[in-house]
């Protein structure tokens, strides 16, 4: 039933919404590949928020992809089974056992379940692996470490036909192998940056548990370009787990990507508030050759 009294809130909303056309405007038919992981992938409420996001973006015309992780589940599983994990300089060796593991968890239960939570908000989802219509082929990344992969080649038309059909595709972190019944595990930031330079997107959002890229000082730098992080690193400043976060974004902007975001996933909305607002809640990494943030 309709209701007449209108408070500041309504009013805000209203303002809020007139305010983001110009950037509604601006991402029509824009692909925006967003990297899911994180505390959020085990809270029901924060899954559900993601989700209505998502649905509001492919509903006011933007084409996303979701790629995701899920390392808590898979540590849970593999416990639970008693199968041991070795590791190698700090990185998880993924033999045989493993990887059939990490594709059990990855393609069903938290594929299916971010699909779920898609549809339940109003959305049209379908549930991929890299290993769909090759969309994603393997080398190892390191002998080492087993059956971790590192894409050496791309074919991602089927993403592009489930965007002309209004459907979002949510892709899992497994991929095939050169050779034949060979399955990789694919980090899901390398996987997501892939798939984001194969597809030229406009944007890349890496969601994490941080506040974004930080300089010496620990302040948060809102925008970088290559060069930046490329000094930073070197420097020291960049240190840890950022540093596979914005190797891959300097490979995604290499491949065509305009812009690739570390978005601070704790803060609500965060997607809708980089694309939609002109305030965005983490490190901007942009071309040189493309205008500032917005």
């Amino acid at each position: 039933m309709r209701k007449q009294k209108m408070d500041r809130d309504w009013i805000a909303t209203a303002r809020t919404l007139s305010e983001a056309l110009p950037y509604l405007q601006r991402y029509t038919g824009a692909i925006v590949v967003v990297k899911f992981g994180g505390n959020a992938m085990g809270d029901e409420d924060a899954m559900a928020e993601f989700a209505r996001d998502i649905v509001l973006m492919r509903q006011v015309g933007v084409n996303p992809v979701v790629v995701h992780g899920g390392g808590p589940m898979i540590n849970d599983l593999l416990k639970r089974l008693g199968i041991q994990s070795e590791f190698v300089r700090g990185k998880r060796v993924t033999d045989k056992a493993t990887v059939e593991v990490v594709e059990m968890v990855l393609t069903g239960l938290v594929n299916k379940r971010i699909v779920q939570a898609i549809m339940d908000e109003g959305g049209r989802a379908v549930g991929l692996s890299g290993k769909d219509d090759d969309m994603m082929v393997c080398e190892p990344d390191d002998p080492e470490l087993g059956f971790v992969g590192k894409p050496v080649e791309m074919n991602v038309q089927v993403l592009r036909d489930l965007f002309k059909a209004g459907i979002i595709p949510v892709v899992a972190p497994v991929a095939t192998g050169m050779n034949a019944n060979e399955t990789f595990n694919v980090n899901g930031d390398t996987a997501a940056g892939a798939i984001a330079g194969a597809l030229k997107a406009d944007r890349l959002l890496l969601l994490t548990d941080v506040a974004g890229v930080k300089n010496a000082e620990g302040e948060v730098v809102t925008e970088l370009t290559p060069e930046d992080v490329r000094q930073m690193t070197a420097d020291g400043v960049i240190a840890g787990g950022m540093i596979p976060k914005t190797e891959t974004a300097l490979k995604a902007i290499e491949q065509g990507v305009r812009a690739v975001v570390i978005v601070d996933g704790r803060v609500p909305n965060a997607c809708l508030l980089e694309l939609f607002t002109e305030h965005g809640s983490g490190s901007m990494i942009r071309s040189p050759n493309r205008p500032p943030r917005g």
